[in-house]
Formats: C-alpha cells, sequence, structure tokens
C-alpha cells in the first residue's frame, strides 16, 4: 500500500440515522463516534417525525457537542413533509441548528435559501440534471448526495455539463455503504405488516434496530421495511469503486449507520481512503452505480 496525504484524501462522513433507536442506545453512539475518523456526521430525524426519542432541542444539543469535538456536523431533515407540526419544527431546525442543514425536501430548500443557510441536498431530492443542480447552487447549495439510483454514468455526464458552462461543481458525497433508502410513502409499513392503525403504532420500529426483514413468498430475503421508509436488503459497498470514485471527484464518502460493528466499517473505509488500491468488499456491491438492477451481487456472493 502507498499511503497518501490525510489533506488529499477524500473526507468521511456518518450518514443520518436511518432507524429508531432507544435515546440512551442513540447518545451512546454517537459520543462514541465522536472518537472514530470521519470528518462529518449527520444528525436529525429523516423518516418518520413520530420518532421522538430525541425530540428538534436534542439533536441540536447533540450537533453542539460534536462540533465542540472537532466534527463538521450536518443537520438533516425529514423527506416526507406532511403536517404544519413537522414544518414547525423544521423551521426550528433550519433556524437554530447553527450549522450546515441536509435539505431532503424542497421545503427544507426554500426555508434555507430564505435564511441563507448552507445547505447539503439529500438522496431524496430530485436532481437529474446539471440545471436543477446550478439552480439549487444559487439557492445556497454546497454538497450534493446522488440519489441511490444515480450511478457512475450519470454523475459523469452532469459534472461534464457543470464544467462545460463554467460551473462550479458543490462537493459530491457517494454512499459508499449502508442499506439504500428506495423509497419513502404516507403509509407506514411498519405498522400495515404488525395489523395495528398508523396513528396507534406503538412506536413498534424501535423493536427493529437495522429495520424489519421482508421476504418474498419463497421465502429469499428481499426488502428491509422502516416505518414509511422501504430500505434495500442488502448493505452495500462501493469500497472496490474507490479508484473510480477518486477519479470522478468525489469528496466525501458516505456510510449509514447499522446497528453493529459500525466502528469496523468506519476503520476499514478509514484505511482504504489513506490507500492507492482498493480495498476488498465487505458487504455487496450496488448494482445501481453500475447501471444495473440495484440488487444486482458480485464476487460471488449470492
Amino acid at each position: 500500500m502507498t499511503p497518501t496525504n490525510i489533506n488529499d484524501t477524500m473526507k468521511l462522513s456518518l450518514g443520518p440515522l436511518q432507524y429508531f433507536w432507544p435515546r440512551e442506545r442513540t447518545l451512546a453512539f454517537y459520543r462514541e463516534a465522536m472518537g472514530w475518523p470521519v470528518e462529518i456526521i449527520y444528525l436529525g430525524e429523516t423518516v418518520c417525525s413520530k420518532r421522538r426519542e430525541l425530540g428538534t432541542r436534542d439533536w441540536i444539543a447533540l450537533a453542539e457537542e460534536l462540533r465542540a469535538s472537532g466534527k463538521q456536523v450536518v443537520l438533516s431533515t425529514l423527506a416526507l413533509i406532511e403536517a404544519e407540526s413537522e414544518l414547525g419544527a423544521l423551521k426550528r431546525l433550519i433556524g437554530e441548528g447553527g450549522g450546515w442543514v441536509e435539505a431532503n425536501d424542497l421545503s427544507a430548500v426554500q426555508l434555507c435559501r430564505e435564511r441563507e443557510v448552507p445547505f447539503v441536498a439529500g438522496p431524496t431530492l430530485n436532481v437529474y440534471n446539471h440545471h436543477a443542480l446550478a439552480m439549487l447552487i444559487e439557492d445556497g447549495l454546497r454538497r450534493w448526495v446522488p440519489g441511490v439510483e444515480q450511478g457512475e454514468t450519470l454523475v459523469r455526464e452532469l459534472r461534464a455539463s457543470m464544467l462545460a458552462e463554467g460551473r462550479v461543481m458543490p462537493e459530491l458525497e457517494v454512499i459508499a455503504f449502508g442499506r439504500l433508502p428506495l423509497s419513502f410513502s404516507a403509509r407506514c409499513f411498519t405498522a400495515r405488516a404488525l395489523d395495528v392503525a398508523k396513528d396507534q403504532c406503538d412506536f413498534r420500529c424501535i423493536e427493529y434496530p437495522d429495520g424489519m426483514p421482508l421476504a418474498t413468498r419463497e421465502g429469499k430475503p428481499f426488502l428491509r421495511i422502516n416505518g414509511i421508509q422501504i430500505q434495500g436488503e442488502e448493505v452495500t459497498d462501493l469500497g472496490p469503486e474507490l479508484p473510480v470514485l477518486r477519479e470522478l471527484g468525489v469528496d466525501v464518502l458516505r456510510v449509514y449507520p447499522q446497528a453493529n460493528g459500525m466502528a469496523d466499517v468506519v476503520a476499514h473505509f478509514d484505511l482504504a481512503r489513506r490507500s492507492q488500491q482498493a480495498p476488498p468488499r465487505v458487504a455487496v456491491r450496488n448494482g445501481y452505480w453500475h447501471g444495473e438492477p440495484g440488487m444486482t451481487r458480485a464476487d460471488g456472493l449470492v
């Protein structure tokens, strides 16, 4: 291995927690993450506003604690705004957060623009061409996280179009590890699976720290149910694609929190980004990145 200077390597980010964990488990996780070699930590609820083990004030207080440890903290917003109360919480998060915001909905983009708060375009914003990206930059965009289905070809074409027009690309952050967030719905899939009403769910998501497994009729693992969110079953891994990511100019590698083994995952990617050699794949291949079905597997994994 030929190490690179840390100043020349990609940054590592810890994406927002997609699952519903108990308050003390969540706080303990992030306090452990203070000592991990990640430069950026995303905080906040992105899936369901009913998940209130930590409220808006708690996320902001935790953000201040993590910033004091030297991390860049970005407060993440809901991907689906459905109620006036959720809009009110969004306004508090943006107005009082004290730093960048990950906008996962256009309501958040509008509020960030009005308040001149720098923001990250999260993977649930629809950015499919360089015109949309240029408009968001005018609104205050600093970093873009492509959607899970946006692979190498689209990112390469969009980047080339921006450069051809003399536009400066924002920072580019790619999801490198974790279960991919595939869709969101006004309905709660977890409540439906457990045959309870959405408004009487008793916060059952908390029983599934990595989401509820969903199998096909043949018993083959297929998806993960996570409240109003559907995820892919597989934990995907873009580690072996690091040489291509470097060539594309990717600035940040995002790893999504999982219930177990995250310190090892972060250490693996930290070592990989400092090396000129592609690391071995520790999870499965993300087919979307290669213009194939997302669940396409590789390296003998079946």
